[in-house]
C-alpha cells in the first residue's frame, strides 16, 4: 500500500528545480546579449548609461513579467509541484520585481534618450509616447499594471474586499497584454537578430497559450463535461455550511482528498467572481462536499444557495494531498473551518490503524464530530481534540496540556512526530506559532504541507 510514497514528492521537486533553472537562464541569455551589444560598454557615458540601463532593465522585467503571468496561469505540472499557495508568494516576488525593474526601464531609458538632461525628461516622455509604433498602449499597460501593483501591497487589501481585489487584479493580462506590441516593434533587443526574435516571440506565445488552455479553455471544458449541480446545503454550525454538488463522470475529474477548487454558484450576485474551498469529504466519484465558514460576501450567500443550482469550477488544485506525502506515519493538525481539508485527508490517505492522528483545535463547536469518530472507529485514525480558547497569544492550545509548554505536549501527544508527514490548515497566525512549534520538535521543513487562501 504504501511502496510509491515520496516518488511524486520526488518529481515534483525535479520539476521546481528545472523551473528555476529555465528562469535564471532566460536571465542570464537576455543579459549576454545585452553584453553582447555593447551594454557595458556604454555605461562609460551618462547618456548612453542611462540608455544602456533602460535597456537591460527592460529586458530582465519583460522575462519576469512572463514569469508572473505563467505562474498563475494554472499550468498543472507547475500547480502540483509548488501547489497554488506557493505560487502565488513567488508570483508576489516576481511581480513586484518586474514591476520595479519596469519603471527603472521607463525613467532611465527617457532620460538616456533626453541626452542625459533631466528638465527635458518629461518632453522626451511625450515625444516617445505620441511618436514611437506601439507607446501608446504600452502606457495604458503601465497604467493598468500600476493598479494591479498598487491594490496588492498589503496596506491596501486589508481595505478592500475580495471579490474587489481579485476583480482588479485581471487588468495585469490586460496590462501585460498592451505591453507587448511595444516590445515587439520597437524594442531592437527583440528584434536584432532571428535567435532573439525567435526567443521572445516563443516565449510570448507560450505565455498565452497558457492562459487560453488552462485559466480559459481547461474549465470551460470540465465544466461542459461534468455539469455540477447543487444537491443539499446543511449548516453545520453558527455560520457553517456544508455544500453538496454532484455531477456526471465525477470519477473522471481527477481529483484527490486535500485538494480545492475555485467556485462559482450561478444565479445570485456576485456568481462571476470565484471564491477558493477545499473539500470536505474525500471525492468518491460521484459527488463533492465543501464546508465553508461564512466571512466574505461570496461565502456569506451559500447559505441561501438552493438545490439545482449550476456550479463552476476551476481546478482541482493544491498539494495538500497525498502528492506531497513521502512517510508512511501522518499527523493532521486543523484548527476552526480549517479542519475541512483535513476532515477529506483523514478520509482519503491510506493508513494503518495508528498510523495516522488528528488534532483537531476549535473554541465552542466541533465540526465532524460523528464523521471523525466513524473513522477512529472503521479505520483507526487517532484523535485529539483541543477545546476552549487559547490559554495564551503565544500558545496554540487550550487549556488542556496544563503545565506543560507547547513544544512539551505535542511531543507527549506525539513522540515521533518529527518522523512524519504533517499536514496543517487554519488561521495564518495559528498556523505559524504551530509551525513554530514542529520546527522546535526537528520536523524537516519538507515534511510540512500547509496551505493558505491569503490574498
Amino acid at each position: 500500500m504504501f511502496e510509491a510514497l515520496g516518488r511524486r514528492a520526488h518529481a515534483d521537486d525535479t520539476v521546481r528545480t528545472c523551473a528555476f533553472v529555465v528562469l535564471w537562464l532566460s536571465l542570464l541569455l537576455v543579459t549576454y546579449w545585452w553584453v553582447a551589444d555593447g551594454g557595458v560598454q556604454e555605461l562609460g557615458g551618462w547618456a548612453t548609461g542611462l540608455t544602456s540601463l533602460g535597456r537591460l532593465t527592460g529586458l530582465l522585467a519583460a522575462v519576469l513579467l512572463l514569469a508572473q503571468v505563467l505562474l498563475m496561469a494554472r499550468v498543472p505540472l507547475l500547480e502540483a509541484a509548488y501547489g497554488q499557495d506557493r505560487l502565488a508568494r513567488i508570483h508576489r516576488l516576481t511581480g513586484f520585481t518586474s514591476f520595479n525593474l519596469m519603471l527603472a526601464h521607463i525613467v532611465t531609458i527617457t532620460w538616456g534618450y533626453a541626452a542625459g538632461e533631466l528638465v527635458r525628461t518629461p518632453a522626451t516622455l511625450w515625444d516617445l509616447t505620441v511618436d514611437y509604433p506601439g507607446m501608446l498602449l504600452a502606457v495604458a499597460g503601465t497604467i493598468c499594471l500600476c493598479l494591479t501593483v498598487v491594490t496588492s501591497i498589503k496596506a491596501a487589501r486589508r481595505r478592500i474586499r475580495y471579490e474587489s481585489w481579485h476583480l482588479l487584479h485581471l487588468y495585469a493580462y490586460l496590462g501585460v497584454g498592451l505591453a507587448l506590441p511595444h516590445q515587439l516593434w520597437t524594442g531592437q533587443d527583440f528584434l536584432s537578430s532571428t535567435s532573439r526574435t525567435v526567443f521572445w516571440w516563443t516565449a510570448w506565445a507560450l505565455t498565452a497559450a497558457a492562459i487560453l488552455v488552462f485559466r480559459i479553455g481547461m474549465p470551460v471544458w470540465r465544466n461542459a463535461r461534468h455539469r455540477l449541480r447543487v444537491t443539499a446545503v446543511v449548516r453545520e454550525a453558527d455560520r457553517i455550511v456544508s455544500v453538496y454538488v454532484e455531477g456526471r463522470r465525477l470519477d473522471r475529474l481527477q481529483t484527490e482528498a486535500g485538494q480545492f477548487f475555485s467556485w462559482r454558484f450561478l444565479g445570485r450576485p456576485g456568481w462571476t467572481r470565484a471564491n477558493p474551498y477545499s473539500l470536505s469529504a474525500a471525492p468518491d466519484g460521484r459527488s463533492l462536499r465543501i464546508t465553508v465558514q461564512e466571512a466574505g460576501d461570496g461565502s456569506a450567500a451559500l447559505g441561501g444557495v438552493r438545490p439545482g443550482t449550476r456550479v463552476l469550477v476551476e481546478g482541482p488544485y493544491g498539494r495538500l494531498s497525498a502528492r506531497a506525502r513521502t512517510t508512511r506515519r501522518i499527523a493532521l493538525i486543523g484548527a476552526g473551518v480549517g479542519i475541512t481539508p483535513l476532515r477529506a485527508l483523514a478520509e482519503g490517505l491510506d493508513y494503518a490503524p495508528g498510523d495516522a492522528v488528528l488534532i483537531q483545535r476549535y473554541t465552542d463547536h466541533q465540526l465532524f464530530r460523528n464523521e471523525l469518530q466513524a473513522l477512529h472507529r472503521d479505520r483507526g485514525l487517532s484523535l485529539l481534540s483541543l477545546p476552549g480558547h487559547r490559554r495564551g497569544l503565544g500558545s496554540w492550545f487550550g487549556p488542556g496540556p496544563g503545565e506543560l509548554d507547547d513544544l512539551q505536549a505535542l511531543r507527549h501527544w506525539i513522540p515521533d512526530i518529527a518522523e512524519r508527514d504533517v499536514y496543517l490548515c487554519g488561521p495564518d497566525a495559528w498556523t505559524q506559532l504551530v509551525k513554530q512549534t514542529l520546527d522546535a520538535a526537528g520536523l524537516p521543513a519538507e515534511r510540512l504541507h500547509l496551505e493558505t487562501f491569503k490574498w
